[in-house]
């Protein structure tokens, strides 16, 4: 639904357009199609270079892409990982405004195999809660998780309602269990066939695939495997102001 414009107001048409488009992308209205430049100087009667100007501003905000002879399309929002501290995918998709989902693909106990029981420091054939989730922004699939948790500590999961938000906060509410550090190892990769279909990606799309151990009191409770759309997902690193890196010296 078009806002009406306040022609008084100190703030230019330009940026009241703006801000009126913004809310309609944030809540979904425009999801499907973005209108022409055309549509939006009928729908709050002004010029065409008003229009533009209100566009150009969502193009830099990164919430549209504009391109020569193809007009204006809605841009597919990037998820931005922080290298430096915990990231819950969950929290990230919502904070973009989007709906966040996951499709509960298992949620079962399993014997440890040797490859999970090493970093959970546990014995093969250990009870394990195995939960395997395929990840949604809004009615995207981009990213397929499996996780591996000691039953002895997360046996409750079981119960808890997976199919949203994020896993350490029912960790936190049915287990008692509050994350206190870990780490992750992250490379890009070719996704399988199967993966490919499983994550509606082209076979010319690569992924980031991201192993992850959280600790909770210093103990593992977790061990993660992650396949994210490499389109979807990019990695920030943020130094102290004022610091620059320190270049390799030569080998």
């Amino acid at each position: 639904m078009v806002a009406a414009l306040d022609r008084s107001s100190p703030l230019p048409l330009w940026a009241q357009i703006a801000d009126d488009l913004r809310r309609r992308l944030l809540g979904g209205e425009l999801r499907d199609r973005f209108p022409t430049d055309e549509e939006l100087t009928r729908d709050y009667e002004v010029s065409r270079q008003t229009v533009r100007e209100a566009v150009r501003q969502l193009t830099a905000e990164g919430l549209v892409v504009r391109q020569r002879g193809r007009g204006t399309s809605v841009a597919r929002p990037v998820l931005e990982q922080p290298l430096h501290s915990l990231y819950s995918l969950a929290s990230a998709v919502r904070a973009r405004g989007i709906d966040e989902r996951s499709t509960v693909l298992a949620a079962e106990r399993r014997p440890a195999t040797p490859d999970v029981a090493e970093p959970l420091g546990l014995e093969p054939g250990d009870d394990l809660v195995f939960v395997e989730r395929l990840r949604f922004a809004g009615t995207e699939p981009i990213a397929w998780d499996r996780s591996w948790l000691p039953a002895d500590r997360a046996g409750a999961l079981l119960d808890a309602d997976l199919s949203t938000g994020g896993l350490y906060d029912a960790l936190a509410t049915r287990c008692s269990l509050h994350v206190t550090g870990g780490w992750e190892r992250i490379r890009p990769v070719v996704a399988s066939a199967e993966q490919r279909r499983l994550l509606r990606m082209p076979a010319t799309m690569a992924a980031f695939a991201i192993e992850r151990l959280v600790l909770a009191g210093g103990t593992p409770v977790e061990w993660r495997n992650s396949l994210i759309r490499g389109d979807r997902y990019s990695l920030v690193a943020h130094w102290p102001a004022g610091a620059q890196p320190v270049p390799e010296p030569p080998a």
